[in-house]
């Protein structure tokens, strides 16, 4: 069974901000969408996220999901993409 540090895109600062959003688990993190993580650890730091870490979150919960691990640049366009409709917002 795999653990949050097992999965390939997580180090330090990834495994840190899921405990701080409450994700424990590989199973927790399966069910997670990325967009929602990614503003709810800016609402909770209040610090503004570097885009990046949304990829970080896609390619973490698709690897819980799937046992299929990707880097995390692969989902940079998806990430584009959104922002470019407005559906990827600073919060804060």
């Amino acid at each position: 069974m795999k653990t949050l540090k097992d999965l390939k895109n997580v180090g330090k600062a990834t495994y840190n901000d899921l405990l701080l959003l409450g994700i424990n688990t590989v199973s927790e993190l399966a069910q997670q969408d990325p967009t929602i993580l990614f503003h709810e650890l800016e609402r909770l730091t209040q610090i503004r996220q570097d885009p990046c870490v949304w990829d970080v979150f896609a390619a973490i919960i698709h690897e819980a999901s799937t046992g299929k691990p990707t880097n995390w640049w692969d989902w940079t366009t998806r990430r584009k993409a959104l922002q470019k409709n407005g559906q990827l917002n600073h919060v804060i």
